[in-house]
């Protein structure tokens, strides 16, 4: 396969670019015994005191089912609650949920010391900027198509 076809594919780069980040989020977050991804619903629900899960899904850009799993394992080890009301079913923190934010924004300080470390804080920046950009604009055309 020609080299050039990789690095000029969309698709593969980001999922390269994926895969490095997720490695460096992953070595940031693991002292803190969380997944980047439980971290940042973690904050969420922090953030929100009480949310819903479809709330969750569209916070967080992910599939309702994806969020289920999620929740599931922070209930389990603790972090998380559900209540219902009525029709309702809500996620809110518990006291170990709350205590943890600490930790978790300890964890994203680390992650973005490292990636900043290696690509300098312009660079990091610029680059967490676009990647941005053009997730909105492929999501808006996704919505209007």
């Amino acid at each position: 396969m020609n080299s050039d076809n990789l690095h000029n594919c969309l698709f593969f780069t980001s999922n390269r670019l994926s895969r490095v980040i997720t490695k460096l989020a992953e070595d940031s977050f693991q002292r803190y015994g969380f997944s980047p991804t439980h971290a940042y619903l973690m904050l969420a629900v922090n953030e929100k005191e009480k949310v819903t899960p479809t709330q969750l899904a569209q916070i967080l850009h992910m599939t309702p089912s994806t969020i289920t799993r999620f929740v599931d394992k922070l209930v389990g080890k603790g972090f998380l609650e559900r209540e219902v009301e009525g029709k309702n079913i809500f996620v809110l923190p518990t006291k170990k949920g709350r205590e943890a934010q600490a930790d978790i924004e300890e964890a994203i300080k680390d992650m973005y010391k490292n990636y900043v470390e290696l690509l300098g804080e312009a660079q990091a920046k610029s680059v967490t900027q676009m990647i941005h950009e053009t997730v909105e604009m492929l999501e808006k055309n996704e919505t209007e198509s």
